[in-house]
């Protein structure tokens, strides 16, 4: 009896041995993931702040997300660039960092935040194998982003309830969605971490009146709203102006409803509660996928898959897909191309508030991938 005492006793001490020894060699990285990409500021970068300077309730948390003001100095409308909502859409974010680096403002004001949900940049989804980093050849040298989450990260808010239920509508959502900054707005100041992200948002738009909000996103490739324009009724005569603009330059993209059914979305909720025009944009991310195979770096940056060129041929796919895939560079010159015609259709419709920014990468020589040009 003693004898099997004993060896319980150095079985138990080895196997927790070996969980310190796991935890050990985990802990790096984890970390690591809690450090932010640096992000260089541009000329056009007139002051910097945090989300807690519009909602303090976030202050000291990881949803403090950097806000980067480019101001003209001259009188004019102004913008949100939101990026890095879901941290698994590479293209939004980069988009977003982009104009931080390059925009140079010369009427009007622009606000972006690169890391709209900084939690969901520090994990990645469960079960999906996915890279915790991408690097790019910057013409400053190498540099890393972040792959992350479409949720904040469950050490930032936890536990999941079975059912979310949207505060201000009641609508009734899986419950992994009450992490899920795209559900959460216009947020709550007394509500959940993402909640309380989203609050410090809508927030920020009332403060400073904020005429167009742009969210950028990414869907995989058999979503079928994708390549698209999501916006809101108010937002309807600068989305569908923006539209015929990108077709003039052989920029395809679809025009889509904010459905006033669906709620806790940046195109209906902040458009209901504020008085911007809320548009959302969707680029193809074939990493984002279910019938995508093996999520590589070489995925991320380049989206080839020879799976996706299959169900194309199936039509299994709402947009086209061959061996030539959907880069990132590609998919950040839509983004950057979409965003100059929703400023020049902004300011055709206003001219008493023009919105002008010069420096931001053509759309061509991202296309042709010189992405890192610009970084």
């Amino acid at each position: 009896m003693e004898r099997k005492k004993t060896i319980d006793i150095i079985v138990s001490c080895l196997l927790l041995a070996a969980a310190l020894a796991a935890v050990a060699m985990v802990t790096p990285g984890y970390l690591a993931m809690r450090k932010p990409d640096t992000i260089r500021k541009g000329p056009g970068v007139s002051r910097v702040t945090l989300l807690s300077e519009y909602f303090p309730g976030v202050k000291g948390t990881v949803g403090d997300s950097e806000v980067y003001i480019l101001d003209s100095g001259k009188p004019g409308g102004s913008a949100l660039i939101l990026g890095g909502t879901h941290g698994n859409e590479p293209a939004g974010y980069m988009t977003a960092i982009l104009f931080v680096e390059n925009a140079r403002p010369q009427a009007g004001r622009l606000f972006v935040i690169p890391r709209a949900n900084a939690s969901a940049a520090t994990h990645t989804d469960p079960m999906e194998g996915t890279p915790r980093s991408f690097t790019i050849d910057a013409a400053s040298g190498k540099r890393s982003f972040r792959f992350g989450s479409r949720a904040t990260n469950p050490i930032d808010q936890w536990p999941d309830p079975d059912i979310y239920i949207h505060a201000s509508s009641g609508q009734q959502l899986s419950g992994s969605e009450t992490r899920n900054l795209n559900r959460a707005y216009p947020g709550r100041q007394d509500g959940t971490f993402t909640e309380k992200v989203a609050f410090a948002i809508t927030a920020l738009i009332l403060k400073e009146g904020v005429d167009v909000t742009v969210d950028l996103h990414e869907a995989s490739p058999e979503y079928p709203v994708i390549n698209a324009i999501v916006a809101h009724e108010r937002a309807m005569p600068v989305a569908s102006a923006a539209i015929l603009d990108l077709e003039f330059e052989d920029i395809t993209m679809g025009l889509e409803p904010s459905p006033k059914s669906l709620h806790g979305l940046t195109h209906r909720e902040l458009g209901d509660a504020t008085k911007t025009l809320a548009i959302l944009m969707e680029d193809t991310n074939p990493s984002q996928g279910r019938l995508r195979g093996r999520t590589s770096e070489a995925l991320i940056l380049e989206g080839k898959d020879e799976l996706y060129v299959r169900a194309q041929k199936l039509g299994r796919l709402f947009v086209p897909f061959d061996e030539k895939g959907w880069p990132l560079s590609t998919r950040v010159g839509r983004h950057m191309a979409g965003l100059e015609a929703i400023f020049g259709a902004f300011s055709a419709q206003n001219p008493d508030k023009p919105l002008v920014v010069d420096g931001m990468p053509p759309y061509e020589e991202l296309v042709a991938g010189n992405f890192g040009k610009f970084l």
